[in-house]
């Protein structure tokens, strides 16, 4: 069973995601959130995977690739991918910061301890 379980910023440590992106993870039993900083051009190379994905930039630009489409997120704008949904993502010229929820959670992305 989850307990509740609070996050300082201090032990939110960021830790090498893809070349040029940094991330950190916390997560429940069937939900997660995940925090990353891109550098400028950083790419997510195309990928799907069984979570949803919910992504809100929070600060810069960052390109998304999907079924045949192109679109430019900045500040403030969201995209939700369904499931199993081919992706790609690449950072804008001034890098970008973003926050994705996932369901169920990618243990891919945590390490020991991150997950209660």
């Amino acid at each position: 069973m989850d307990k509740v379980r609070v996050y300082k910023k201090d032990e939110l440590s960021l830790k090498p995601a893809v070349p040029g992106a940094k991330m950190w993870a916390v997560s429940l039993s069937k939900s997660m959130l995940t925090y990353f900083e891109m550098d400028p051009g950083a790419v997510f190379p195309e990928h799907s995977h069984e979570a949803e994905q919910i992504t809100m930039i929070l600060e810069g630009e960052m390109t998304f690739s999907y079924e045949g489409n192109l679109m430019v997120l900045k500040a403030g704008d969201v995209i939700a991918i369904p499931s199993n949904i081919k992706h790609s993502a690449t950072a804008g010229k001034k890098g970008c910061k973003a926050v994705d929820a996932w369901s169920p959670i990618r243990k891919d992305f945590l390490e020991e301890g991150d997950q209660q």
